[in-house]
């Protein structure tokens, strides 16, 4: 049996990455001639010359192209490993992200008294980043609506929340008791630049097919708003983001004969922290309905 130094294993792949002696070195802050070393040892363990250098520069040898793709899934098993016991062993901090108009307060305390020992955070997050944010591990659960792309996630729908529609408030449609999507065949609404969250808020293509009308582009919720109150455009809005209390020059229809937004609770797959499931339990218990 081989036993092979991890440590060894991720500056091979730092020089594969760079195909650089002198790059690896700098990106690992080593000394390059202790790096050669390193590399000449790693080398002898596995018993094949993985590089070669040459006037050209350096390049993989046939080994250590077949050495490469399973260098970098042991990094990754060992780092998922380390990351899989931390959290096991009753991790004692956790950080629950949010988006815009959501309301986490009564699950947190929920939490908080259940686990008094714990230190329980809170970090707003913009509208794209929760899939991030947990993959980086800069929160460890966020609250968030849908679409979202959950491969590598765990996604538990909490519960619906009516679609709106938000107009200026010198609007046609503004003081209606409701509109449908016909009353806005031909308003444009605002373009984000992920499309799946495009499609889903624009409600694109509408039924029977026809595109929906192209707004302005925007990539923050703010700059929707502005385009908005400009009488640039329309926007479908979770009923939570009613902005009357922040922004007179705004307000709100009830949109009938659309699907709800559903808000979800979304974890990393698979997360074995008891404190996350702990959690979890506490988004059902006080946020559910």
């Amino acid at each position: 049996m081989t036993d092979l130094d991890l440590r060894l294993v991720r500056y091979f792949t730092a020089v594969a990455s760079h195909l650089h002696y002198g790059r690896a070195a700098a990106e690992l802050r080593i000394a390059q001639p202790s790096l050669s070393r390193q590399i000449s040892q790693l080398e002898s363990r596995v018993g094949a010359r993985l590089l070669d250098r040459t006037r050209q520069g350096t390049r993989l040898t046939e080994a250590g192209e077949a050495f490469l793709p399973h260098a970098r899934a042991l990094l990754r098993s060992s780092e998922q490993a380390v990351s899989a016991a931390r959290a096991t062993a009753q991790p004692t901090r956790m950080t629950v992200g949010y988006t815009a108009g959501l309301i986490v307060t009564p699950a947190v305390r929920d939490l908080r008294h259940k686990r008094p020992d714990a230190d329980v955070r809170t970090l707003h997050l913009e509208w794209n980043e929760p899939r991030d944010a947990l993959l980086e591990r800069r929160v460890d659960a966020a609250i968030t609506r849908l679409p979202l792309q959950t491969d590598g996630l765990q996604v538990t729908i909490l519960y619906a929340e009516p679609k709106m529609l938000l107009v200026p408030v010198g609007h046609r449609l503004a003081g209606k008791e409701s509109v449908t999507l016909d009353d806005i065949a031909d308003e444009p609404i605002p373009c984000f630049p992920d499309p799946q969250w495009n499609a889903y808020w624009r409600v694109d293509p509408r039924p029977g097919g026809r595109p929906a009308p192209d707004g302005p582009p925007v990539e923050t919720i703010e700059d929707k708003l502005e385009c908005i109150a400009a009488g640039q455009a329309v926007a479908i809005i979770p009923a939570a983001l009613h902005t009357g209390g922040t922004r007179p020059d705004l307000t709100t229809v009830p949109l009938h004969g659309v699907e709800p937004s559903h808000v979800v609770l979304a974890t990393r797959a698979a997360d074995p922290s008891r404190l996350v499931a702990a959690f979890r339990t506490s988004t059902r218990d006080c946020l559910s309905s």
